[in-house]
């Protein structure tokens, strides 16, 4: 199990229906990923990224995320 994502946890508390909608996946899903409990798909895991305006990123959501975005290496997050 993954530790949790306090800062998903708390965009989804005040997250509308539409920017839930962005990220391709249920709330339920996304609690799931926030507790730990599941990890973030490659799709998903970019899209909790847009739609959270980068306050949850795919490195914050994957633990290879090196592996899917080596791109990502040369670059900080914001």
């Amino acid at each position: 199990m993954r530790p949790k994502n306090t800062t998903l946890l708390a965009w989804l508390k005040s997250a509308d229906d539409k920017s839930v909608a962005r990220t391709g996946t249920t709330r339920s899903y996304l609690r799931a990923i926030g507790y730990g409990y599941k990890t973030a798909g490659p799709e998903i895991a970019a899209a909790i990224e847009l739609a959270t305006g980068a306050a949850v990123t795919r490195k914050d959501l994957r633990d290879d995320w090196l592996a899917i975005w080596p791109e990502l290496n040369n670059h900080e997050a914001a």
